[in-house]
């Protein structure tokens, strides 16, 4: 792994910067340079540290993770096209899950699993998944259906990252899952605030807690590409 790589760590620091800058300030206009920046310097960063690797099928779904993410975080800067944002981050939290099977010992595994230990294990992300649902679910309308998929694909997601536990390498494990607990964090959030009630640090809290997600789960696959053990 090339040092200058790091540049676009650098890069991605400064666009989630001056992303919460313009937040703060309120100039949403203007995130149209930022936001899309964000994730595309993790895409870049990405692609050159896995590049003298090999173009794996893990590889292949982080970059569709990321992309995915990148479209829906354009998506989501217009109001009136949330819907399709919402889809661009399903097909991220998808391709996440592909990733994170794909990043662990003995990812097909099933007569071994004790299902009522990994129920209690997954219980308190479910709780959690369902709280949000019951603080939204009358003000959804129309929505209704594609926030229920989103969030069952997103507790998926989640679950899936702690599935790796002693499945990989300690480092791996703990970026990756934390990570995905801050995404599923951002995204009940979004939630909340966008079919509940309006709080005002709602935008550099969503976004917060967004890039750190998307950092650690990145990292977290690096760790692994560079230690699959």
């Amino acid at each position: 792994m090339k040092n200058k790589n790091i540049l676009w760590l650098y890069l991605f620091l400064f666009a989630s910067m001056a992303d919460f800058a313009l937040i703060i300030k309120g100039l949403d206009e203007a995130r149209i340079y930022s936001k899309p920046l964000i994730v595309t310097s993790l895409i870049i960063y990405f692609y050159l540290i896995t590049r003298p690797i090999s173009w794996t099928l893990l590889s292949k779904a982080m970059m569709g993770a990321l992309i995915f993410s990148l479209i829906g975080d354009v998506l989501l800067l217009w109001e009136n096209l949330f819907i399709y944002g919402l889809g661009a981050f399903l097909l991220a939290q998808i391709c996440y899950i592909i990733a994170f099977k794909i990043s662990q010992r003995n990812p097909n595994r099933i007569f071994n699993v004790n299902f009522i230990r990994t129920f209690f294990f997954n219980l308190p992300i479910y709780i959690a998944a369902a709280f949000v649902y019951f603080l939204i679910h009358n003000n959804l309308g129309p929505l209704k259906i594609p926030v229920v998929i989103y969030i069952i694909i997103i507790v998926s997601m989640v679950t899936t990252a702690r599935e790796r536990f002693k499945r990989v390498n300690p480092d791996s494990f703990w970026q990756v899952f934390v990570g995905a607990c801050f995404f599923f964090v951002s995204d009940g959030m979004i939630a909340i605030n966008k079919f509940y009630f309006e709080f005002p640090e709602a935008g550099i809290m969503i976004m917060g807690t967004y890039v750190i997600a998307q950092l650690l789960i990145v990292m977290g696959i690096r760790s692994y590409i560079l230690r699959p053990e």
